[in-house]
C-alpha cells in the first residue's frame, strides 16, 4: 500500500522565527483528538432546527449561513458561548428562548449519540487509540517531553469529558495536572486565562510559549501575548491533508505556521528552536 505523503510546513510569518520555546499549549479536539470529529454537523443542524421554528426566521439558506458564520467565529470557545449566541438569535427572531444551558444539554446529548461508540471502543480496546489521534501527535508529544518542554492542554469542551478522552487516547501522561476545559462556572475559565497563567507562573516571554490549535480562538489569544501560534489545519476525515477552510481561518487569526498534522515532527521542533 502506498504511503500518503506528509504535507510540508507552511511558514506564514517568517519574522516570528527563529525562537526557542520552553512551554507548549495544545487545543484538544481537531488538534490532538479526532474523537469528536463531525461535531459541527451535529451543532449546526440543531441550531437551524431551533431557528426555523421562530416566527420571524429568514429563508433556510440564510439561517444556515448565519449559523455557520457564528460557529466559525466561536470555534475554540466554551460550548456555552455558542449556545448563548443561539439563545440570542432565537429571541431576535421572536422566539421564546430557553436558557443557553438547556441548549447545551441538548447538543451534548445529540453529540454523544455520534461519538459514544468511539469512546466505548477506545475504553474496551476495540478501537486503537492511534486511529483517533491526529497523525504524529503522540510521537511529537514524546519529543517535547524528551526536551523538558512543559505541555498544557486547554479545550472548550467540558473538563470532565476532556480528561476522560485524553486518558482514552493514551495522552494523559504528557500533561499531568495541566488539563483544562470548560467549567460549570463558565466565567472562571477561558483559553486566554490559561495562557496568561502559564506566562505569569513561569515568568515567560511570549515567544517562549507555542500554542498549537485548529481553532481561531487559541491562535488569536496566543498572538495577542506575543507567543508562537502554530495552526493545525487538520483534515479530520482524510489524514495527511490540509483542510483549506481551517487553513484560511487560522491564517486570518494570525498563525505563524500551518501544519496538516505532526508527521514532520523534526521540522516543527527545529522551527521552534529544538534541533
Amino acid at each position: 500500500m502506498a504511503t500518503t505523503p506528509c504535507p510540508p510546513l507552511e511558514i506564514v510569518r517568517p519574522e516570528a522565527f527563529p525562537t526557542r520555546i520552553r512551554h507548549a499549549l495544545f487545543d484538544f479536539d481537531g488538534t490532538l483528538s479526532l474523537i469528536r470529529q463531525g461535531w459541527q454537523q451535529v451543532m449546526a443542524p440543531m441550531m437551524v432546527e431551533y431557528l426555523m421554528a421562530t416566527p420571524q426566521h429568514e429563508p433556510r439558506e440564510v439561517v444556515e449561513r448565519l449559523v455557520a458564520e457564528m460557529i466559525d467565529e466561536t470555534t475554540g470557545k466554551q460550548t456555552i458561548y455558542q449556545m448563548m449566541a443561539l439563545e440570542e438569535m432565537i429571541r431576535e427572531r421572536g422566539g421564546e428562548a430557553r436558557d443557553a444551558a438547556a441548549y447545551k444539554r441538548d447538543y451534548l446529548d445529540r453529540l454523544w449519540e455520534r461519538i459514544e461508540g468511539r469512546v466505548a471502543g477506545l475504553e474496551q480496546g476495540r478501537i486503537e487509540p492511534h486511529s483517533l489521534r491526529v497523525s504524529g501527535a503522540m510521537a511529537f508529544l514524546q519529543a517535547l517531553r524528551e526536551r523538558n518542554i512543559t505541555c498544557y492542554l486547554a479545550s472548550g469542551t467540558d473538563v470532565g469529558y476532556v480528561r476522560n478522552e485524553v486518558r482514552a487516547l493514551g495522552l494523559d501522561g504528557f500533561f499531568g495536572a495541566h488539563v483544562y476545559g470548560a467549567l460549570e462556572d463558565w466565567q472562571s475559565y477561558s483559553k486566554a486565562m490559561v495562557i496568561e497563567r502559564i506566562l505569569r507562573e513561569n515568568r515567560l516571554q511570549g515567544a517562549e510559549l507555542a500554542t498549537f490549535g485548529d481553532g481561531f480562538v487559541e491562535i488569536e489569544n496566543c498572538v495577542a501575548v506575543g507567543g508562537i501560534a502554530v495552526g493545525v489545519a487538520s483534515d479530520e476525515e482524510q489524514r495527511h491533508r490540509v483542510d483549506a477552510w481551517k487553513r484560511e481561518r487560522l491564517i486570518r487569526a494570525g498563525a505563524h505556521v500551518i501544519l496538516a498534522d505532526f508527521c514532520r515532527a523534526d521540522e516543527i521542533l527545529a522551527l521552534l528552536g529544538w534541533e
